[in-house]
């Protein structure tokens, strides 16, 4: 139950920082500052959970992720179920607070959809979704497998490394789809936007379902065979 608790801790503040980064200062790649800001701070929510409570759930804090080390064996079926329940648990805990928050507080959403991912940068294409979540899922994956590696010693630089990859596949991600890489942190504020009366981010939600769940699967075989001897 630690591991699982941690899963929802880690996930819940990703969420919560990175989606309320995102609503509080925008996402307009023309603007600069804002895009910026949200891509280094779901990066550095992962650096700091990473070196929270990582040793004890391993830090997915992705549903991805967890994907990912179930195909290598890393972790066990059980374990990736519950990882997957209390991760989804956890994100929605961080777009609930923020609702409450920025609702009771009268504060302007600048996302408009408590930082759902969406379309709209690739005009609404359901086929450069997907291959934007594949592809920038599949970096990081990568780069997780090489970080955590038994074949080499990165030290206690891994969580740090994750996170400035998790902040550079924001970077280019954030105008076209938002950035998933991650279907925890996209179902759950697709949901709350949905109660509160936006169902539009439910409509394109599979993509950033099916998007990083493959970009994953395709890292889990390609890293493997490069590394095999």
């Amino acid at each position: 139950m630690k591991k699982y608790l941690s899963e929802l801790i880690g996930t819940c503040v990703l969420v919560f920082m990175g989606c309320g980064t995102a609503m509080l200062v925008g996402c307009d790649p023309a603007a600069g500052s804002g895009y910026i800001l949200t891509a280094f701070a779901f990066g550095l929510s992962v650096v700091a959970m990473a070196y929270c409570v990582g040793n004890i759930s391993g830090g997915h804090f992705n549903a991805a992720v967890t994907l990912a080390m179930l195909m290598r064996k890393a972790i066990s079926t059980k374990d990736a179920v519950m990882y997957w329940i209390f991760q989804i648990i956890g994100a929605c805990i961080g777009s609930c607070l923020l609702a409450v928050i920025f609702t009771s507080g009268n504060v302007t959403d600048l996302t408009g959809a408590f930082g759902s991912n969406g379309l709209a940068g690739v005009n609404g294409s359901a086929i450069a979704g997907l291959l934007v979540e594949i592809i920038l899922t599949f970096i990081f994956l990568m780069v997780i497998q090489g970080v955590t590696s038994s074949k080499f010693n990165h030290g206690s630089f891994g969580g740090l490394i994750i996170g400035l990859t998790l902040a550079f596949v924001h970077i280019l991600g954030i105008g076209l789809t938002g950035t998933s890489v991650n279907p925890s942190r996209s179902i759950a504020p697709a949901v709350v936007a949905a109660i509160s009366g936006n169902s539009v981010p439910l409509s394109s939600l599979w993509v950033f379902i099916v998007g990083p769940l493959v970009g994953a699967a395709l890292a889990a075989v390609v890293y493997p065979a490069l590394e095999k001897e």
